[in-house]
């Protein structure tokens, strides 16, 4: 196995190329040999390149979609280079040579946020294992082939890290869950949007908001917080919500429920569900949601657990 970096001029497109890409080049001889050893990812010797150490990696035998084998590789970025708190943007192509035609056959420009938690690329499927075998194969010559990669750009920048601690509260008489219902007795009178009377739960003012979905064939319901001076910017509150329609017509009580478990804070308000239900459930009047232009919503709520970011 041989190695080799080119420095050499890029395309005339500035825009999307610089003056000047990077190439490094890796010969496999005895590549059958390779083969034999089945499959694997095989490492390249680390190279620097722009500032940063690197690894190539092969594998000659990638199952793609479960089925054909692909001769695939990937970049890793070497453990030397890689900062706290910082991320290596890279561009780049992997390229497999052409010995008949003396030039590489590219692939696309790939994209890749290197970091602690992510050193390697996504695997690049290079060509189906059965053609570079065949004996009209232009890479796989004498027993070797030639892969590499062209860097395009690589750019270092400072990772911005915002954490959360979320606290969630143990259930108790203190912060038990409260209904409050809003009784509709003209649905078709209401405004689009439409809002319940306020009402208190856990030391914050909340409403019902209800209007037609953007498709028209639902209805949506949400339940809002009204802003807060006791939220800062940097905390939220854990709510454990039910919203429900209620069958009129049952005397078991029958509900149209959807629960959820949802952040509130100053700059997220609102939580609920689009489609909470088609109009055409809605309005049968089998179901008992709409019985006389009447409607009962009910909200469940209880807070659960508080956060705080930084």
């Amino acid at each position: 196995m041989g190695n080799s970096c080119i420095t050499g001029a890029g395309r005339s497109n500035a825009a999307s190329f610089p003056s000047e890409q990077t190439t490094f080049n890796w010969t496999i001889d005895g590549f059958s040999s390779l083969l034999d050893k089945g499959p694997g990812w095989t490492h390249s010797r680390v190279f620097e390149i722009m500032g940063m150490e690197w690894c190539l990696k092969l594998n000659p035998m990638v199952k793609k979609s479960g089925k054909e084998e692909y001769v695939s590789l990937k970049l890793e970025l070497a453990r030397s280079s890689v900062k706290p708190n910082t991320i290596v943007e890279a561009s780049f192509m992997f390229l497999i040579y052409d010995q008949s035609y003396g030039k590489h056959r590219k692939h696309k420009v790939i994209t890749h946020s290197f970091q602690t938690a992510s050193t390697r690329s996504g695997t690049s499927h290079m060509i189906a294992l059965n053609t570079l075998r065949k004996q009209s194969s232009r890479f796989l010559v004498k027993n070797s082939c030639i892969f590499g990669i062209v860097f395009i750009k690589v750019a270092t920048v400072k990772a911005n890290t915002i954490s959360e601690t979320l606290s969630v509260q143990t259930m108790n008489i203190f912060n038990e869950a409260k209904v409050h219902t809003w009784e509709i007795e003209d649905f078709y009178a209401l405004k689009n949007p439409d809002y319940s009377p306020e009402f208190e739960v856990g030391g914050h003012t909340w409403f019902i908001r209800m209007c037609p979905s953007s498709d028209g064939n639902h209805l949506s319901i949400f339940l809002k917080m009204k802003k807060s001076n006791l939220l800062s910017r940097d905390s939220a509150k854990l709510v454990e919500l039910t919203l429900s329609i209620k069958d009129q017509e049952s005397d078991k009580h029958e509900k149209f429920s959807r629960p959820g478990r949802f952040q509130f804070s100053n700059n997220s308000r609102t939580w609920g569900w689009k489609k909470f239900i088609t109009l055409e459930d809605f309005k049968d009047a089998s179901n008992g949601y709409l019985v006389k232009g009447k409607c009962c919503i009910e909200a469940e709520v209880a807070v659960v657990g508080s956060s705080k970011t930084k």
